[in-house]
């Protein structure tokens, strides 16, 4: 399968299967489920990058998601193999952050899902937002993903 053109090279992948208890009454995946393999990608992405929940924690701040958009692209069905894309984009501010999403499926390449998230970054202890620390406005800086980097 080739590289979709409109996710960068280093893009976080993640593959998977669809599985039957994916699968709603429509006998294709369900669009929660969607929203699921986005947000495992995004916490793989952050373990990946040396961000688990533990490392968070010594921190003080974590990520939590603010809002999902979702455009549904093509239905998936029990068995197909599909890939994940996820990487951060648009600039950081204080204590917001977005992240962009495609899931294809490995077959044919065709793109089943787009997203953007939008991610606030919160006390552990207080669940208030607040400002990232450099730490992480570094290691999440979206010019280190934007197509052609």
């Amino acid at each position: 399968m080739d590289h979709p053109p409109e996710v960068p090279p280093n893009a976080f992948q993640m593959d998977f299967a669809v599985l039957p208890t994916d699968i709603d009454a429509q006998n294709h995946a369900n669009n929660v489920r969607v929203v699921d393999w986005m947000n495992t990608a995004a916490v793989e992405h952050s373990n990946q990058l040396g961000f688990d929940v533990p490392r968070y924690q010594e921190i003080g701040g974590i990520f939590v998601v603010r809002r999902h958009e979702i455009d549904y692209i093509s239905p998936s069905f029990e068995g197909e193999r599909l890939r994940a894309y996820t990487w951060p984009v648009a600039p950081i501010r204080r204590c917001l952050a977005q992240r962009r999403h495609v899931i294809v499926r490995l077959a044919d390449g065709a793109v089943i899902a787009r997203g953007l998230n939008h991610w606030v970054f919160v006390d552990t202890e207080r669940g208030r937002p607040q400002t990232m620390p450099p730490v992480i406005l570094e290691t999440f800086d979206p010019t280190q993903w934007e197509l052609g980097a």
